[in-house]
């Protein structure tokens, strides 16, 4: 049995122990805590089991759920209510790695136990989980005898939302996909059948000034989920003939023509699915929703795991300046960066290469490349021995399906040569196979002490509180487009900078190219595969750094495009996890401040894109004051440069900053008199 399936069963076991009461007739009231939140769980007229959820009694999203098989029809409707389960929930744990560094998980639960009525007569559980930021779901299939092994064709989970809201989606091709696209605006009802649309989705709501003044608005929402483990990622699609509802697509499984998307046999579980809510788009942010939803940590100890910053030399193209040497991937090279870390006080220098990898690869024409030698040019010997006397540790890229052949010997020969951890790239799915390959690669680096870092990967789900040396994910379009994209409308303007922030870091932790010096505003951006620009301000750069969810950030440019250059201190300094995390200012597209705590700083990072903001921010949720401010600051007509500031802020607690379009600010908070 699989240890999801092994789960599911001891859950269910215990859910029979939580009070029944079968004497409640639908629709079965659900309330989050604090009241929030509230869920209607009933059965259509064909007996079809669907819900309603209100926020602040609000009615904003009506879903009907169901599931397709192979063998025995749709499990979806003809159902008569069993019986439901109740309990409730409140738990604070610690997270070894994250936006915070502990998290309450306080919910009312709900199990709706359905039979069919006639037929084959079989048995499907639905459960309900109601927290203040959020309504989840998932399906259970319980052991039984009309139902072992089954394949699933299709889950057939419907969502409408009240009004045709405004989205703000990301558009992809197909299920190959790594997420590298640009977001779009969209109506909910203007979303099709043939589209194809990658969570987290946005959908947006009121400004939080007219929901205080002016009573009732639309709360802002977004979907996605959780704890995907054994199962296919989920996608949305509009329903033809159906505007404004939308439905799940499950990524198929590779190599088959039957149409099967999971395997299974129950006991079964499928993710959780979460529609988060709030007032505004901040709260979403601020939510640790995904987390409370995954599977608690499966590392006794995890003191060995150390977030920090990393060179990546790829991403400038190895664009070192007056050096004795021919840059590229060799020894020189590798170990020019690590004296620079060393100097910088950067924690980690990646090996990886251009067309070829540090291992010669990433896949041979032979077949798989051994990524535990590596290429001609690399004395690893030698750079081992080297790093380990600057006091820095080495990161290796590698391609999926070279690593993968080898996974027990690479990951053995890594812990061996001391090695910090793996980025793993191009996988570009997240079929059953992968998502399974995804936990395999997770358990097994833990196992030999590596951390994890995925590219050309599928959104989080939660994994990395299972597995917290999984340490971020990049499913972005990201800064390396700099480097070829057209120079209209292309790369990584600001205002996709923001996006990222606002939709893609909803679903976990985000990997991206930081650091760039060659700051450009858009209208003088040029691709340039060597020395890349980077869109938007010295500022705006910085900012990544802080508002970005990212415990393994780059130091992605070179050492000589470093040395001397304003701003360089605020990105050796930045911290890399964090106790509490609150966004002090959010509009859309717009302009974002968070301010992330470790210890008794507080660090605040702001972004802007074609609009200049003078703010006042409010700094009371952060704590009482006074503080003395340490503040980087974008000058005024020089996208390049960044002015530090001093300053003394008084009880009222309101920090103001000027961000130009397309800049940014970071600050450093720090209690006491100047």
């Amino acid at each position: 049995m699989r240890l999801q399936h092994l789960l599911a069963f001891i859950f269910a076991v215990l859910c029979a122990a939580a009070t029944c009461t079968a004497e409640e007739r639908p629709p079965f009231d659900l309330q989050s805590p604090a009241g929030q939140v509230r869920a209607a769980i009933s059965l259509d007229g064909e007996g079809r089991p669907s819900f309603t959820l209100k926020y602040r009694g609000q009615q904003t999203v009506a879903g009907r759920l169901g599931l397709a098989l192979a063998e025995g029809g749709e499990l979806r409707q003809g159902f008569k209510v069993a019986g439901i389960r109740r309990r409730s929930h409140d738990q604070t744990y610690s997270i070894a790695v994250g936006k915070t560094s502990r998290a309450r998980d306080q919910h009312a639960e709900l199990v709706v136990s359905l039979h069919e009525a006639a037929g084959r007569r079989r048995e499907l559980d639905v459960e309900f989980r109601a927290f203040d930021d959020g309504l989840a779901f998932r399906y259970v299939i319980p052991e039984q005898a009309a139902l072992g092994e089954f394949v699933l064709t299709e889950e057939m989970t419907e969502l409408q939302f009240a009004g045709d809201p405004p989205t703000r989606l990301l558009p992809l091709n197909s299920y190959t996909t790594s997420y590298e696209k640009h977001y779009q605006t969209l109506p909910v009802s203007k979303i099709t059948p043939e589209m194809l649309v990658g969570l987290p989705l946005l959908i947006a709501g009121d400004d939080e000034a007219k929901i205080a003044n002016a009573g009732p608005a639309r709360p802002w929402l977004a979907v996605t989920e959780a704890d995907l483990t054994d199962y296919a990622g989920m996608y949305l699609a509009g329903v033809a003939e159906r505007p404004g509802t939308l439905v799940s697509k499950l990524s198929p499984l590779p190599g088959r023509d039957d149409g099967a998307k999971v395997l299974g046999t129950a006991p079964f579980a499928t993710p959780w699915r979460i529609i988060m809510v709030g007032d505004g788009p901040g709260q979403l942010l601020e939510s640790n929703i995904v987390f409370n939803l995954s599977r608690p940590c499966a590392i006794d100890d995890t003191s060995w795991i150390k977030p920090g910053k990393t060179t990546f030399p790829w991403w400038n193209h190895y664009a070192l300046e007056g050096v004795d040497f021919e840059p590229g991937v060799n020894t020189a090279t590798m170990k020019y960066y690590i004296d620079f870390c060393a100097e910088q006080g950067i924690d980690y220098h990646s090996l990886d290469g251009l067309d070829i990898a540090w291992y010669g690869g990433p896949i041979a024409p032979s077949g798989p490349t051994d990524v535990t030698r590596a290429a001609p040019s690399i004395d690893m010997p030698e750079l081992l021995r080297y790093a380990k006397e600057k006091g820095v540790r080495l990161r290796l890229w590698m391609h999926w399906k070279a690593l993968k052949p080898q996974i027990d010997e690479a990951f053995a020969t890594y812990e061996r040569w001391g090695i910090e951890g793996v980025m793993v790239d191009f996988m570009d799915r997240d079929d059953q196979e992968m998502v399974r390959f995804y936990h395999e690669m997770a358990e097994k680096a833990a196992r030999h002490h590596l951390t994890v870092t995925l590219h050309g990967a599928y959104k989080p789900t939660g994994m990395e509180r299972t597995w917290p040396n999984v340490l971020t994910y990049e499913a972005a379009l990201n800064q390396e487009y700099n480097k070829w994209a057209p120079a209209a409308g292309g790369g990584t303007p600001p205002e996709h900078n923001l996006d990222i922030a606002f939709v893609r870091m909803l679903a976990g932790p985000l990997d991206y190219h930081q650091g760039g010096m060659r700051n450009v505003l858009t209208e003088n951006y040029q691709p340039r595969d060597v020395a890349p620009m980077v869109q938007g301000t010295r500022g705006h750069q910085l900012a990544m750094y802080v508002v970005y969810q990212n415990h393994l950030p780059m130091m992605a440019d070179s050492p000589t495009a470093y040395r001397g250059q304003p701003g360089l201190d605020f990105m050796v300094e930045a911290p890399t996890t964090w106790d509490e995390t609150r966004v002090l200012h959010a509009e859309l597209g717009q302009c974002l401040v968070i301010a992330r705590r470790q210890g008794d700083a507080w660090y605040l990072g702001g972004m802007t894109a074609q609009k200049a903001q003078d703010l006042e921010l409010k700094l009371e949720r952060l704590g009482g004051g006074p503080y003395v401010a340490q503040l980087w600051l974008d000058q005024p007509g020089d996208p390049t440069i960044v002015r530090s500031e001093r300053r003394a802020i008084s009880d009222e607690h309101v920090l103001k900053v000027y961000m130009p379009r397309e800049g940014g600010f970071v600050a450093r908070l720090t209690k006491g008199a100047p």
